[in-house]
């Protein structure tokens, strides 16, 4: 009896997972933690940036690179790897006892988190056609949402119990979870449809599942692409400014809103409820209306959450923030993902986005370090989000100039 379940629909789930671990523990955990974190090894803000800043060092390191062996050996093996590094990396975090230490392993954590998104999100590109990438991508990118609402609920409740060493606890729990994810994505997780004798979901003629097995690897259409080169530095802004007020949106609401640990744990968990479905939505947008549109109106809106933070220090401000960074904030990841699909094809779509992820990964490794110096500088961190939503605004406006990229427009060609 035919079916009509797609075995796209199980790659999607793992791959959402993927993002869950890959950046939503990795990466997003450290959020969480910081206050505690900060407290345990006595860091200044400056150093806290750096821990951050060294993460995403580490991340950018893999970005460009991930892709390009996904390319080539299979996203399958480079994300199973990928997510077994970043485990060993958060569970050697929780061991350390000094900035040093810390710096190395979170850096680690990085190099394993670059190595299994980046090929996660180009793993849809195989599996959906293109007139469906950007609806995939949105789904995937929702595992950084699952990860707040779990670690605004979770966290605060183990630094309650194991107190001062309730950010080792939470490090090593998830390391724990993590590798569970890499052995599930390396037991579920196929490279192609014609793996199991498939056709991208949504496929409607041959010609969208000959072009994934006849095209060669042509890398001069990644890397001499002007408006790849123009989505990296559109890319820019996101990494910088995003990273800022995800790093210190809990320890600006402890030391400078009057929140306590579990009160902030509940704006974050609400941010991760209004994000959930982001991805999703953007993503259908994006396929809509054009990858530009979408673009433009998603950094105004992030421009304007980050702002609010800082120019409105009191709950309704901070609530207001949040839920307006919530609803848009995988949008970029994810638009992005479904332009490089439009862009470069199925075969090619984990390298493109690893390329453009080295420009949002030299922005991701600036912003905290740079915020925290400003905030150390100035004794708030007021001015580095007000820092924040002006990079923002230069994503907006660049991405005014960026040429169409809308499927129905481009045809998905260079």
């Amino acid at each position: 009896m035919k079916t009509s379940f797609h075995y796209a629909w199980i790659i999607l789930a793992v791959g959402t997972l993927v993002v869950f671990g890959a950046l939503g523990l990795a990466r997003f955990g450290y959020t969480m933690v910081l206050p505690a974190m900060q407290l345990g090894l006595g860091l200044n803000n400056t150093e806290a940036g750096s821990l951050a800043t060294a993460n995403l060092i580490g991340y950018l390191s893999l970005s460009v690179l991930g892709g390009a062996l996904a390319a080539r050996y299979g996203p399958r093996l480079v994300i199973t790897v990928g997510l077994t590094v970043a485990a060993v990396g958060m569970l050697l975090t929780g061991l350390s006892n000094n900035f040093a230490a810390a710096a190395a392993w979170r850096a680690l954590t990085g190099i394993g988190s670059g190595a299994s998104n980046v090929p996660a999100l180009g793993l849809l590109a195989a599996w959906f056609v293109q007139r469906r990438s950007g609806f995939a991508t949105g789904i995937g990118v929702t595992g950084s949402s699952i990860a707040l609402i779990v670690l605004g609920f979770f966290v605060p409740h183990v630094l309650a119990a194991y107190g001062p060493n309730g950010w080792r606890v939470c490090w090593f729990i998830f390391s724990g979870i993590t590798f569970g994810l890499a052995v599930l994505a390396f037991t579920i997780l196929r490279n192609c449809p014609s793996e199991l004798g498939l056709r991208p979901l949504g496929a409607q003629g041959d010609s969208e599942t000959i072009t994934v097995k006849i095209r060669k690897l042509n890398w001069g259409k990644v890397y001499r692409s002007g408006i790849v080169w123009h989505l990296g530095l559109i890319y820019v802004a996101f990494g910088f400014s995003y990273i800022i007020y995800m790093t210190f949106f809990t320890k600006y609401l402890i030391a400078e809103g009057g929140y306590t640990q579990a009160s902030a744990g509940s704006l974050f968990m609400l941010m991760g409820w209004f994000s959930l479905l982001c991805g999703v939505i953007w993503g259908w947008v994006s396929d809509t209306v054009g990858r530009k549109t979408a673009l433009v109106v998603v950094y105004v809106i992030q421009a304007t959450a980050f702002g609010l933070f800082a120019l409105w220090p009191s709950s309704p401000g901070f609530v207001l923030s949040a839920v307006l960074f919530g609803i848009s904030a995988w949008s970029i990841p994810a638009i992005m993902a479904a332009t490089c699909g439009d862009l470069l094809g199925p075969r090619l779509s984990s390298a493109g986005l690893g390329f453009v992820t080295l420009f949002f990964g030299i922005g991701q490794a600036a912003g905290p370090g740079v915020a925290g110096y400003v905030a150390d500088f100035s004794h708030s961190l007021s001015p580095a989000l007000l820092l924040a939503a002006g990079v923002a605004l230069l994503g907006a406006i660049g991405s005014l100039f960026l040429r169409s990229t809308s499927p129905k427009e481009d045809d998905g060609r260079v």
